[in-house]
């Protein structure tokens, strides 16, 4: 068995868990034995292990249920979510906004409000105003998505499109700059169908249409 050697003694044994619990020692929802077992099984204290359980349920790992124990609510540590989405590629996020905007479409043509409606038809005349900078068409384009999303009614879905953001905004651009080409009658056509199709309440047709719109922007995709 591992034990704890050096300083932080609170962060080596929390480290010493998680490697355990990554190794499926416990499982998903399992308890974890008690202070008493496992300060001996690492070489420290109890109340080392009490800071390493803290540590752990800090950081989603684990769940103290008064009365009942310690138990494992993750498997592993999430890296932080910016970060991840910082780092992923334009085919991750586009495949990514593929699974939010094709649900979001089909939610937004059942609950879509006067207001709603009003917003994306706002937002799809500002689109086909700004075709020209690359830049501009992007934000409009954006902004269009992001009103489909809010007409869903779901504040997860929302905030999931808005995390997005930043590294689809970079990725596009970039996109498009090595295409040589944006803004086509084509391409305001398609959004064009998806409006449509949430302002005729069509679920079917509007999630058709979002899916159809953003496979094609892997199209030629290298990057």
């Amino acid at each position: 068995m591992t034990t704890v050697r050096r300083e932080p003694l609170a962060d080596q044994a929390a480290e010493l868990l998680l490697d355990r619990i990554r190794a499926g020692e416990w499982a998903l929802g399992a308890k974890l034995p008690g202070e008493t077992t496992l300060a001996p099984q690492l070489g420290v204290g109890r109340s080392t292990i009490r800071e390493a359980i803290r540590q752990l349920a800090g950081r989603g790992i684990l769940t103290t249920r008064q009365g009942a124990g310690v138990f494992v609510t993750a498997l592993d540590a999430s890296e932080d979510w910016t970060q991840k989405i910082g780092r992923a590629d334009i085919r991750a996020v586009i495949e990514a906004r593929i699974a939010i905007e094709v649900e979001a479409s089909a939610l937004a043509a059942e609950r879509r409000t006067p207001a709603d409606l009003r917003r994306l038809n706002k937002a799809l005349a500002a689109r086909e105003a700004h075709r020209e900078r690359i830049e501009e068409h992007v934000d409009t384009d954006t902004a269009f998505h992001r009103a489909i999303v809010a007409a869903a009614g779901n504040p997860i879905l929302l905030e999931m499109f808005d995390s997005f953001t930043p590294r689809s905004r970079e990725a596009m651009i970039a996109m498009l700059r090595r295409r040589g080409d944006h803004g086509s009658d084509a391409d305001q056509a398609s959004h064009h169908r998806i409006y449509d199709a949430i302002a005729d309440g069509d679920p079917a047709a509007a999630a058709a249409a979002a899916r159809e719109h953003l496979a094609s922007l892997t199209t030629n995709l290298t990057g």
